[in-house]
């Protein structure tokens, strides 16, 4: 008798950005312990995985061709982490493809966005029994931003990122990405971070309380002057050009930018959406940036394309 074979499952998932990034010292570990707010953007990756006797990653769009794609790739990770949680022993039978539009290594998390997308692709492929709760515990043995790209919407990360409250956002906010030239190494970024501290006293963003304050408002222009990122110092000493990058995008009529994540894609806050595409456009004809996108958030995280979602929970309580 032949077995049905499931039909391949795509999920969409968001970049990331952090609207405030405060990193403390370097803790024992190796980790910096850190208290960021995320917001899940519209810029995407799409992620399909499909039962085959051709196990294997392909990547497409942002990232072809330099991204590994042997067990090292964070998504092949998640396919090997989720069949070791649910006892499958013998070599996962799957291909995953990867269709970027977040660019790599640009502070965005795409690579925690493809793993988290691979969880909840997987977890519905092999008709799993599993609550996202429970994918979120696997993805935070990935990766740090793994379980946000799971959740999306908006949230305060602890820890090193994976402990999450959601935080309440009343607005549809609106963002313009301009991408590097090329990406940027976040243990790099970190390492430059420890360094200048180590130099001086770089000025620490403040409490993350305001920022929460400001999205539960709604207003744009209250968010874009507490826009903060303790990374962005070091981004800026490893790549100066941003300096120029952030400048002309609030010239372009940006509300405030910030680099996002480890950079180096720079996040420009706009009053509302025709004003981001007018600065996209005066960006894009500026020459400091390879790629500029628009984006609004929040959005939701993970989500299986043109179906079901099975790995659902409640929502944790709302941090105002």
């Amino acid at each position: 008798m032949l077995a049905v074979v499931p039909p391949p499952v795509t999920v969409r998932v968001p970049a990331k950005v952090n609207l405030h990034l405060a990193v403390d010292d370097l803790r024992e570990d190796g980790y910096h312990e850190l208290v960021t707010v995320f917001q899940a953007l519209s810029l995407t990756d799409e992620v399909t995985v499909a039962v085959t006797d051709d196990p294997g990653l392909e990547i497409y769009g942002e990232g072809e061709g330099s991204v590994p794609t042997d067990a090292t790739n964070l998504a092949w990770r998640a396919v090997e982490a989720l069949a070791a949680h649910v006892g499958r022993t013998e070599e996962p039978k799957v291909r995953v493809v990867l269709r970027k539009g977040i660019p790599v290594a640009g502070g965005m998390a795409g690579g925690s966005a493809d793993a988290a997308a691979t969880l909840v692709g997987l977890a519905s492929l092999w008709n799993l029994e599993i609550t996202r709760d429970e994918l979120a515990e696997i993805a935070a043995g990935l990766g740090s931003d793994v379980p946000f790209a799971l959740y999306g919407g908006t949230a305060l990360g602890t820890g090193r990122g994976e402990q999450l409250v959601p935080v309440l956002s009343r607005h549809t906010f609106h963002w313009v990405l301009a991408f590097d030239q090329r990406g940027l190494s976040t243990p790099k970024v970190f390492g430059e971070l420890d360094r200048l501290r180590a130099e001086g006293n770089p000025p620490r963003i403040g409490a993350h309380t305001p920022v929460v304050e400001a999205l539960a408002s709604g207003d744009p222009r209250q968010l874009a002057l507490l826009l903060g990122n303790d990374l962005q110092a070091a981004a800026v000493s490893l790549r100066p050009g941003l300096r120029r990058t952030l400048r002309a995008g609030v010239n372009a009529g940006a509300l405030a930018g910030t680099v996002s994540g480890s950079g180096p894609t720079c996040a420009f806050l706009c009053e509302d959406a025709q004003t981001a595409v007018e600065v996209a456009a005066e960006l894009s004809g500026a020459g400091v940036c390879r790629t500029v996108r628009v984006a609004h958030g929040p959005v939701p995280g993970a989500r299986v394309v043109g179906g079901d979602d099975a790995p659902r929970a409640a929502p944790p309580r709302v941090h105002a």
